[in-house]
């Protein structure tokens, strides 16, 4: 932990000098996940020549060296220069809410830097809830851990959301989600179309919103340079939504992603096994949205 608490005292000329190293090793030394990334980008745009997936997976490369130093940083960085590097258009969209007493959800996704829209959030008198899926090793969901309640969010494993919820059903704030991960259990995921395939998704989102009478709002973060991005939140669904049929909420939210991948569709994670499933491997799928 002390090596990385140096690391985020470095300089950002520093730390790009070091990703772009990193670019480096995992692009032509490595070949991280080479043939993950190149199905998921053949697959998701086929009418793109093969140079043009290979420009999108240079650049998800840079992108993805990028997050790793930047996420590093979180640790060592200030309010103002937070807020220097990453502009959310419309926060008073939700903290209005949230002075309202409403609880808000909002739905992310792992595109450009979720690590720093999460910890910006905060910056804006946002109180947030940063839902995780558990990792395996146990030192990186200890790092993990360490940068991302580094401005005080609240960091809640996934699998103890519900206890945490019924805990704190009083206090208004953001309940942060990445929605575009593959579900552990994709018997119960909701499984629609999404970039040219079959995907599951975890059905969480809709559930809570139904249940409880939240709004949701997906959260869109786009880079405009190097180190600097904008952050903008994007109205889902609000309540009443007893005429609104069941799916809608998690369709929307597919909608929305998917632009934001085809506008900027080196900055998203590409290497992540995201259709490993199937919905025919499975003899039931059983999805509860209510």
């Amino acid at each position: 932990m002390i090596f990385f608490r140096f690391l985020s005292r470095l300089p950002f000329g520093v730390l790009y000098g070091i990703s772009d190293v990193l670019y480096f090793l995992m692009r032509y030394v490595i070949r991280y996940r080479r043939q993950v990334i190149l199905a998921n980008l053949r697959l998701s745009f086929p009418e793109k020549s093969d140079r043009s997936i290979q420009q999108i997976a240079n650049g998800f490369y840079h992108n993805l060296a990028d997050i790793i130093v930047e996420t590093i940083k979180i640790p060592a960085l200030s309010v103002d220069e937070m807020n220097r590097r990453i502009r959310i258009t419309n926060a008073d969209i939700v903290r209005s809410r949230l002075q309202a007493g409403q609880i808000v959800i909002g739905m992310g996704s792992h595109q450009g830097n979720w690590e720093w829209f999460a910890q910006a959030i905060q910056t804006h008198n946002i109180p947030i809830d940063i839902v995780y899926k558990p990792l395996t090793s146990a030192f990186s969901g200890k790092l993990l851990f360490y940068i991302r309640s580094h401005f005080g969010g609240n960091v809640v494993s996934m699998h103890n959301l519900p206890r945490h919820m019924a805990a704190n059903r009083h206090n208004p704030r953001l309940i942060a989600l990445g929605s575009d991960q593959v579900p552990d259990v994709p018997e119960q995921a909701f499984w629609t179309d999404f970039l040219h395939r079959d995907s599951p998704f975890y059905p969480g989102s809709e559930r809570l919103a139904r249940r409880q009478k939240l709004p949701v709002f997906y959260m869109e973060i786009v880079r405009i340079q190097r180190g600097y991005y904008e952050a903008t939140f994007k109205l889902v669904a609000e309540p009443p939504y007893d005429d609104l049929p069941l799916g809608t909420i998690m369709e929307r939210y597919r909608d929305l992603i998917e632009n934001t991948i085809r506008e900027n569709p080196s900055d998203w994670l590409w290497s992540h096994k995201r259709w490993k499933h199937w919905r025919g491997k499975y003899a039931k799928i059983e999805v509860k949205l209510k």
